[in-house]
């Protein structure tokens, strides 16, 4: 018999909180609790609950805060349970059928900062502080935390403020400590679909010896993450631990970094601002710096693409953002170097997981086929890494990084990283692509002048990628390439008719080619 729960008294309102059983309601509200109640129910009614209010659940020893969705079906929830969404279990650490406590939940105390700021006020350091400890602790409503992103986008950070935003966020949640320097890390900006240099980075930097513990995200309206990627060829749900012990074995790691609670008010900004589009260079500058400096990075290399079709557009845009970027980072004592690198197109051939994969160890193993773009890429960066260490002088990075990648040492290295996760099967010469294909072709002669990244990363994912591992778009021509009428651009790859169709209907209206004259290709945006 299951132990029943007296009423007690609220943690904040003074009124009562009645018990009920606990019941798994299996809907994903991406990084939001919700509770459902019945409308009959009897506590429903005594407490004057109203449908989104903000409740505090108490079960198992731990207390959530969760908005609140009221049903009229007893199917969904009956009178005498609560219902829980699957973050808000996860959080609970409880299974269905237990017992908890339901009641009102006190107002964050942060929300007049949040009113200041909506009416277009600076806001304290304490005041960031205040807003972020209570949206990590999920106090604010989709409501609330709509209002603080849109309000500290159309007033736009100053840099003080970006910088109090990314303490506030790196304090909130797990910290890393890795007891040695330097601790290094590379992150791209985003928006270029197949830049998996990171799986590359990782391996090259960790054979050279210094530590590069890499916790990447899944895509979220890309068509694969760095973790999506590496998934196909090992597992990235590790955890804290195990993955401590594979950094410390093999100097790096390729992992998800969703289980690791670094910086999550992060996580929880994240799921308001890109169903919004929005990405304001100061919410941008603490989401980065805060999960490096949480992950306990003492150095950074960071890339920003430039491109007509990448998130940065210009060069001005890119030294702007770069200014930011190294005000916060020195406030945080973070050693960052910025690379500004060709945004122009994809890079690599593939777009989608499988397809990136192919990718990545066709240069890990020297392969002919291996998309030089990406092999250059990444030494790049690997090597501009590699300076960080004081016994390289600056220069010679890039000549370390293409050594240990030409002589099968980086290979090694991410043979080794992939078996201590836990190996997948895979083979880049029959790479377990979707079954339904169709072509996209020229329609006359003449030159690739542009490649849209953003409708190549669409068709992907209209295709069916991330989710279906062998979805994707393989890309069989680059800038500057010549073409005649009815040439093959590029191939789509789907496993299901329906997805097939909606990435051909996109392709139809907008193939993400233009064709031309050699001398209308776009100036290479580059910074060596």
């Amino acid at each position: 018999m299951m132990d029943m729960i007296e009423p007690t008294p609220t943690a904040g309102n003074g009124g009562t909180a009645f018990p009920l059983t606990l019941r798994r309601v299996a809907i994903d509200t991406y990084r939001e609790n919700v509770a459902y109640l019945h409308r009959d129910c009897e506590v429903y009614r005594a407490e004057g609950f109203q449908a989104l209010a903000k409740v505090e659940v108490r079960a198992n020893g731990r207390r959530i805060l969760a908005t609140l969705n009221v049903t009229t079906d007893p199917r969904i929830v009956r009178c005498n349970e609560l219902g829980l969404s699957e973050d808000a279990f996860a959080q609970l650490g409880v299974e269905g059928g237990e017992p908890a406590l339901v009641s009102q939940a006190e107002p964050p105390s942060s929300i007049p900062a949040l009113h200041r700021k909506i009416a277009g006020e600076r806001l304290t350091r304490d005041d960031f502080h205040a807003i972020v400890r209570d949206i990590a602790e999920h106090r604010y409503s989709k409501i609330e935390l709509t209002a603080f992103v849109v309000a500290s986008n159309q007033g736009e950070l100053d840099r003080e403020e970006v910088s109090f935003l990314t303490e506030a966020m790196s304090h909130v949640g797990r910290h890393l400590d890795w007891h040695e320097r330097p601790v290094v890390d590379k992150h791209c900006i985003g928006g270029i679909p197949g830049n998996r240099t990171s799986m590359l980075v990782v391996p090259i930097v960790a054979a050279h010896g210094m530590l590069c513990p890499k916790t990447s995200s899944r895509a979220i309206t890309s068509p694969a993450g760095t973790a999506d990627t590496m998934e196909v060829l090992a597992s990235v749900e590790l955890p804290m631990e195990r993955l401590a012990e594979i950094v410390r074995e093999h100097r790096g790691c390729l992992a998800w970094g969703g289980t690791a609670q670094l910086s999550p008010a992060d996580d929880v900004l994240i799921s308001v601002e890109r169903p919004l589009s929005i990405d304001s260079p100061g919410q941008m500058v603490a989401s980065i710096l805060s999960k490096k400096i949480a992950a306990g990075s003492t150095h950074l290399v960071l890339d920003i693409p430039v491109g007509p079709s990448a998130k940065v557009r210009s060069m001005p845009e890119a030294q702007r953002l770069r200014k930011l970027f190294e005000f916060v980072a020195a406030r945080m004592n973070l050693t960052l170097d910025v690379v500004i690198t060709d945004g122009r197109q994809p890079i690599g051939c593939g777009i989608g997981p499988v397809l990136e994969a192919r990718d990545v160890m066709r240069v890990l193993e020297n392969d002919p086929r291996a998309p030089i773009d990406l092999r250059q890429k990444a030494l790049r960066l690997a090597g501009r890494m590699l300076e960080f260490d004081p016994d390289v002088r600056g220069g010679d990075g890039f000549s370390i990084a293409r050594d240990i990648l030409d002589s099968g040492r980086a290979l090694a290295k991410m043979n080794s990283i992939i078996h201590a996760q836990g190996a997948q099967p895979f083979d880049h010469n029959a790479p377990g692509l979707a079954r339904l294909d169709f072509v996209v072709a020229a329609p006359t002669e003449g030159v690739v002048t542009a490649i849209d990244n953003h409708q190549l990363a669409r068709i992907a994912r209209l295709a069916g990628a991330p989710k279906v591992r062998g979805a994707g778009v393989d890309l069989l021509r680059k800038l500057g390439d010549a073409v005649a009428a009815g040439d093959v651009l590029y191939r789509v790859h789907a496993d299901f008719p329906a997805d097939l169709e909606f990435a051909r209907q996109a392709a139809e209206r907008a193939s993400a080619y233009t064709i031309g004259r050699a001398e209308e290709v776009p100036h290479m945006y580059v910074e060596f």
